[in-house]
């Protein structure tokens, strides 16, 4: 029974990469029911637009097509996601860690909100913003989408730096 549920979430979880830009999910439409236990989430690598190092695992629908998604998202110690903003509303909630978000065009950890375990933060379309994590963190997204990440300075655009 393991082995088919296994199986199941890694059908459904698998995480491939499209046209070298982005990372898609070939999570499949849910019309019932999930469940799913922390043992059967498959975590990956996450998508080339956000820095290396954090992991993701894909809950519910395809973050890169219409519709609704959850997705989780593992950082490591001293991870960074420089300034950028996303073209549709973004709902986070912190699991375990702290993740720090601030406000506007750079980083400026002394003005960053520290959101720890519990916590939750909306972020309305368009919104400048940036985050980092001091030690690992979990958080869990939600929204409707596709989910995007456009960052200020194209310099700091992970997919550009792949190229050179």
């Amino acid at each position: 029974m393991k082995g088919i549920k296994s199986l199941t979430a890694s059908v459904v979880l698998t995480l491939a990469v499209v046209a070298g830009s982005s990372l898609a999910v070939a999570a499949a439409v849910q019309h019932e029911q999930r469940f799913l236990n922390v043992e059967d989430l498959i975590w990956q690598q996450a998508p080339p637009a956000l820095p290396p190092g954090a992991k993701v695992t894909i809950l519910y629908g395809n973050p890169f097509h219409r519709g609704p998604f959850v997705i989780r998202m593992e950082t490591t110690a001293g991870y960074v996601i420089p300034p950028h903003y996303h073209s549709m509303p973004e709902n986070l909630t912190v699991l375990s860690g702290t993740l720090y978000i601030g406000d506007g065009d750079v980083v400026n950890e002394a003005k960053a909100h520290a959101l720890k375990a519990g916590g939750y933060h909306y972020l309305p379309a368009r919104s400048h913003h940036y985050a980092f994590s001091k030690e690992p963190a979990v958080v869990q997204l939600h929204g409707n989408g596709p989910f995007d990440i456009i960052y200020l300075n194209p310099k700091d655009d992970p997919r550009k730096k792949s190229m050179q």
